[in-house]
């Protein structure tokens, strides 16, 4: 792929997981990686020295003044990656109204926000990259994960339309979607014997994927060679929405 040491990458949520895999990948590539985390500015830290990033952010995206205010830490980028979310397992009938508006407001409109904040220095200069990590419960049911899943639709929805409207001053705008990952977020799930083997029953590959399995598809989207690729939405699950 082309050299990129001059694009300037912000990864939110990238201080564990799914995001510390693809801000290191990007890293080992030769971007200039700001990693962000929501509250431990020493876990970021202790991140950034890890994997060779160049600075480190804190911003709790539950709340719109610091959204606003992590593209003020900031400054313009080249490549935004909306990683970090929210997701609580409750029951459609259960769903209490905190965990409403806080699933909403990270996941969507944090994400919308952060958009609209960084998208215009992205126009002015002809190039931009826009990746949201959305999750394979776009297309699965899950009774635990009602409210998360739709706040994933809805983010689908905001990039095929975003991506028709910026396209035309060479900024693409993407959703990939991973499946069954092991990260600290489904340690329960994967620590247990019972209920891993559970899941990887429904997943035709047999077994759950890693966080660098994330990495290769964001990586491509981010270069120039995904310039013609806009307003999609690309699956990492082992077959798992089959």
């Amino acid at each position: 792929m082309s050299d990129q040491k001059a694009k300037r990458v912000l990864v939110t949520g990238s201080s564990q997981g799914i995001g510390k895999a693809i801000a290191a990948e990007l890293c080992k590539a030769g971007y200039t990686v700001i990693v962000h985390g929501s509250r431990s500015m020493e876990k970021v830290r202790s991140v950034m020295n890890e994997i060779g990033a160049h600075e480190a952010v804190v911003a709790d995206l539950s709340d719109m003044d610091e959204v606003r205010g992590l593209y003020e830490k900031t400054g313009d980028i080249d490549c935004l990656i909306l990683n970090a979310s929210v997701q609580y397992k409750e029951t459609w009938d259960c769903i209490s109204e905190e965990a409403m508006d806080k699933q909403i407001t990270v996941n969507v409109k944090s994400t919308l926000t952060l958009i609209q904040l960084y998208a215009p220095a992205m126009k002015k200069n002809g190039f931009g990259r826009i990746i949201t990590i959305g999750s394979v419960n776009q297309y699965r049911q899950h009774p635990e994960l009602v409210l998360y899943s739709a706040t994933k639709c809805a983010v689908m929805s905001l990039v095929k339309n975003i991506a028709k409207q910026l396209a035309p001053y060479g900024v693409t705008v993407n959703n990939v979607a991973p499946g069954a990952i092991a990260t600290p977020r489904n340690a329960d799930v994967y620590n247990d014997d019972e209920k891993r083997q559970a899941v990887e029953a429904v997943i035709p590959m047999g077994r759950f994927g890693t966080p660098e399995d994330c990495t290769g598809t964001v990586l491509m989207l981010c270069s120039d060679e995904g310039s013609y690729i806009t307003g999609t939405d690309i699956i990492i699950d082992g077959g798992m929405r089959l």
